[in-house]
């Protein structure tokens, strides 16, 4: 299978096994082609000509239409996840399954909801049906797009794919997805995995393959017989330096450089902390105790009801402040949700990179274009973005380098205060290395970071402190030397 886009190579001849009853992984560094090609077994995507496609030995003509990917058993959950957010969540579950009356033709609601919910509960979510997707956190859309993918998934046959699919998945909901898959295993399904959790590969794949520019580096390897480092090598064609932790700074800032105070929102209750110029603080916790909320209440960017936010001695009251106004103090956001809320996908490198700092010039400076393609070529360099052209829109950049371009926008020296939402969430093991590194020298600089997630790894590298959230306060602060082992087990 190869497929063109003009004059680029997505995929070359690749050539891939699932076999009955396997789950499969498929890995490879952001832009290797994974996604184009589990695009072009879902019909998304044309294949170009000469590629052939068999499933349970039938061959399926290509490009893959809706109708047959039912007859077929194929179902998908894409990077994105294709989820609508004007429907429900029984709505975007149920679309094109409706049951309705023999004679009136209505929609049967109250067994539509059931149906939705009891997916959702063998995925171990308690989800509403009738809550809107919109107003759903990134783990729940995951959820429910995974639950709707599995649904009318028949036993013993097809082949069910997952681009990037737990990437917002917490811990027990992602326990009960990998339980889901082997089961689906155990009964003759397929299963074809996308993921850059090497170690969830090597855990729960019986076979992987490897993806290197658009090529097969790696065809259905043992996953019993290979290392993380081994895969870590096919993936890149060379050796990866070793990941250094940031060391810890052995004495806390005398004054913050950022103060917040009394801060609700929704989950938030009251919060208090503070960042110093230089420092690197973490904020995790479970899901629903606040600390996927406060990013955005620092930044203007959800309602607050109460609390204020210092930076650089002016106070401002969360309450009505504006994000533009925290924007002009130096509070800069870098979102969960790089695709609705962190890039304007249509938009070129150039004006997704340099939007926020036209503002910052002021309104009596000159914007040249000779400056705003400095600036791009700057984040370009710097976090190793490809294809480095300025000009491409984001949206045709492969997940991990829309993130370098979502991150990198802010890195440059512009922001006193850096808050970022699971700024590595979804890239490769390169990828995260960039970011990471980025990450600090803006700490370095003399940014506070205040970085929030559910990776204990990443936090244990890039932290100075880690503080723990419980029911919508501050609960614990672990200070140095920290640990995967001590984030998670506090």
């Amino acid at each position: 299978m190869s497929k063109s886009f003009r004059a680029s190579r997505a995929l070359v001849d690749v050539s891939l096994a699932v076999a009955p009853g396997e789950v499969h992984g498929l890995v490879g560094e952001n832009g290797s082609g994974k996604s184009t090609l589990v695009k072009v077994l879902s019909g998304y995507h044309a294949p170009d000509r000469g590629a052939s496609l068999l499933i349970d030995g039938q061959p399926l003509e290509l490009p893959v239409r809706p109708a047959a990917m039912g007859r077929f058993g194929l179902s998908v959950v894409h990077q994105d996840l294709g989820l609508i957010d004007a429907f429900s969540v029984v709505e975007n579950m149920r679309v094109g399954l409706f049951g309705v009356r023999r004679f009136t033709r209505a929609i049967r609601w109250r067994q539509e909801r059931e149906l939705a919910r009891a997916s959702l509960a063998a995925l171990g979510a308690q989800i509403d049906p009738d809550a809107p997707v919109a107003g759903l956190s990134a783990a729940e859309r995951a959820e429910v797009a995974i639950a709707r993918a599995l649904q009318h998934h028949e036993h013993g046959r097809g082949l069910v794919m997952f681009d990037e699919s737990t990437r917002a998945l917490p811990l027990q909901p992602r326990r009960h997805f990998y339980s889901l898959l082997r089961d689906i295993a155990r009964r003759g399904g397929s299963v074809l995995l996308v993921t850059h959790q090497l170690e969830e590969v090597l855990e729960h794949t019986d076979r992987v393959t490897v993806l290197r520019d658009g090529r097969v580096a790696g065809g259905g390897v043992d996953a019993d017989g290979i290392t993380e480092h081994d895969l870590i090598r096919l993936m890149l064609g060379r050796e990866l330096p070793r990941r250094s932790k940031r060391p810890n700074r052995a004495v806390r800032p005398a004054r913050p450089a950022a103060e917040i105070r009394g801060l609700r929102g929704r989950l938030v209750t009251d919060a208090n902390l503070s960042v110093g110029a230089g420092e690197v603080v973490g904020l995790t916790g479970l899901l629903g105790s606040g600390f996927e909320e406060l990013p955005y209440l620092i930044a203007g960017a959800r309602p607050a009801s109460a609390g204020t936010v210092s930076v650089a001695g002016t106070a401002f009251d969360l309450r009505s402040a504006s994000v533009r106004e925290l924007l002009k103090a130096g509070i800069a956001l870098v979102p969960e949700r790089r695709d609705t809320e962190g890039l304007a996908l249509s938009e070129s490198m150039i004006d997704n990179v340099t939007l926020p700092r036209v503002r910052s010039r002021g309104r009596t400076m000159h914007i040249g274009r000779a400056w705003r393609e400095r600036e791009a070529a700057s984040v370009i360099r710097e976090l190793a973005v490809h294809p480095a052209d300025p000009h491409m829109p984001v949206g045709q950049l492969s997940g991990g380098n829309q993130q370098k371009v979502l991150v990198g926008k802010w890195l440059c020296g512009y922001s006193k205060l850096l808050v970022l939402h699971e700024p590595t969430q979804g890239v490769d093991v390169g990828a995260r290395q960039v970011l990471e590194a980025a990450i600090s020298a803006a700490a370095q600089r003399g940014a506070a970071v205040l970085v929030a997630g559910l990776d204990a790894g990443e936090l244990a590298r890039l932290c100075d402190r880690v503080l723990l959230m419980c029911d919508g306060h501050i609960d614990r602060e672990l200070t140095a030397p920290l640990s995967p082992e001590l984030i998670i087990e506090a």
